[in-house]
């Protein structure tokens, strides 16, 4: 990787020897693993459940991110690609799926292990949806489900609380690319198909009714992942969190409009579903 590009930052640094916007070299850094992982949606809670990889660094950096220690933190532990390898068989033999969350911009030594050793278990690709999709088609055929996280609309929105000022033109495109993956079931189970999540944020209802007029308008026969557990941290620039008014606001939006999907319950705000990493 002499110059790297493999997201919508274009960085253009070596990162075998300097980090980019991301805040990681090229080598896999994980500063998580937790087997069982319960908190994702119903589609993918089976009796073995999700092995969830919590991958450091990230490249968008949300202000107000829950996980700041791994994001911005510089927390974790190198896998070499054999070590990332040895991981997959070790943990697929407890899990129904494999959550790779934050994983875009390792997307290159990621694609170099898939393609010496494919889990046997489905993969589940959880990114901001701020990703290259030139990438995501290297990685498409390794890949099962795509669990999106549609921020913004509002661009300006983007600007400020993730140093970004083209999330809406970029997310629009991954989210046409992944929708391209049918929706596949096992039971009530997911194993093939795209989830498109979105998090209400607090004082910003206009722009989650923005995203989900974007969604029914574009790709209202997909699954899509209200979400209300917004938690400030100590270094959020968001100060409270949701009010029940906000929620009902865009919750029943989005009854309103969508016939599948997942709701999430309006107390699932706390700090008591955010991994610790220490």
């Amino acid at each position: 990787m002499k110059i790297c590009n493999i997201c919508p930052r274009h960085c253009r640094v070596d990162r075998k020897n300097e980090s980019g916007f991301c805040g990681e070299k090229e080598e896999i850094r994980i500063a998580k693993v937790i087997d069982n992982f319960m908190w994702e949606e119903p589609c993918f809670t089976t009796k073995k459940g999700v092995v969830a990889i919590f991958f450091s660094g990230c490249n968008l950096k949300c202000s107000y991110c829950q996980n700041h220690e791994i994001s911005s933190g510089g927390v974790g532990e190198i896998y070499s690609t054999e070590n990332f390898i040895s991981l997959l068989k070790e943990k697929e033999k407890t899990a129904d799926y494999f959550d790779f969350i934050t994983p875009s911009h390792f997307t290159s030594a990621i694609l170099k292990a898939l393609e010496k050793y494919t889990p046997k278990v489905p993969i589940i690709w959880n990114s901001s949806a701020y990703e290259s999709v030139e990438e995501l088609k290297k990685l498409d055929k390794y890949i099962s489900v795509y669990l999106l996280d549609f921020k913004y609309a509002d661009n300006n929105l983007g600007a400020r609380l993730s140093h970004v000022k083209n999330y809406f033109e970029i997310a629009q495109k991954v989210v046409e690319f992944c929708a391209k993956k049918a929706d596949v079931f096992k039971g009530e189970y997911m194993q093939s198909g795209l989830i498109i999540r979105h998090l209400v944020l607090p004082g910003e209802v206009k722009n989650s009714l923005a995203v989900l007029d974007f969604l029914k308008k574009n790709h209202s026969n997909r699954h899509l992942s209200l979400m209300s557990q917004f938690t400030p941290t100590l270094k959020s620039p968001i100060k409270r969190k949701l009010t029940a008014l906000e929620y009902k606001i865009v919750a029943k939006h989005f009854l309103d409009n969508f016939e599948k999907g997942y709701l999430q319950d309006f107390d699932s705000a706390s700090d008591a579903f955010i991994p610790k990493f220490n």
